[in-house]
């Protein structure tokens, strides 16, 4: 089970500013270093304040953590949007499909439903902790009617490859959730991922 550092009402200039010292750390121990992202309302506003940093963006490349299957210039694109923001800076933006080979990662950030959802691993798909593949192209059941489109997502293995975890959880009904999950009490995707995580996972409220 992981350890999980809870720290509440956080700003979005807060999140930013963890995300960057991450960054600036393993940016510090030298070679490319590789971050996870989410889509979604909530994150868009802390990553164009993270875009700001100043270090040399050059050396990361940005991994959407899953996205819709759909082209990169439709609304509901987690990458087009993604890329809009980080590749100004001069991240490299990768782009999902199910013969990718996403690297470790220096932070995974994550997202989470009132379903119990990370990436686009929902309860319907089943999540295996042990997954033989690291990219899945799945179908949400149901689909949510906002964005109704079958998704590419990382797996568990895929996303608990890396050096530190992050969730971002606005609001008390996903809270509840996540601290059910946290507990060990339920199968939730997010709890499988906490049940397997051996990093530290922090979470901003």
């Amino acid at each position: 089970m992981a350890d999980i550092d809870i720290i509440e009402n956080a700003t979005d200039g807060d999140i930013a500013a963890h995300i960057e010292a991450a960054l600036k750390r393993a940016l510090a121990a030298g070679g490319p270093v590789a971050i996870s992202v989410p889509g979604g309302s909530t994150p868009f506003p802390i990553m164009q304040k993270l875009v700001a940093a100043d270090f040399d963006w050059s050396r990361v490349t940005v991994w959407p953590g899953d996205d819709r299957v759909v082209p990169e210039g439709h609304a509901a694109s987690n990458t087009g949007k993604i890329r809009a923001l980080f590749e100004p800076a001069g991240a490299s933006v990768a782009t999902l499909h199910e013969d990718a080979r996403p690297p470790h990662f220096a932070l995974v950030w994550l997202g989470m439903g009132a379903d119990g959802h990370i990436a686009s691993l929902f309860p319907n798909t089943d999540p295996q902790v042990d997954d033989a593949q690291v990219v899945r192209r799945l179908t949400p059941d149901p689909l949510p009617p906002e964005a109704p489109f079958d998704r590419l997502t990382l797996t568990i293995p895929a996303l608990l490859d890396a050096d530190a975890l992050m969730f971002v959880i606005r609001g008390g009904d996903k809270r509840a959730v996540f601290d059910a999950a946290a507990a060990g009490e339920s199968d939730l995707p997010v709890a499988r991922l906490l049940g397997a995580a051996s990093q530290t996972v922090t979470c901003f409220t």
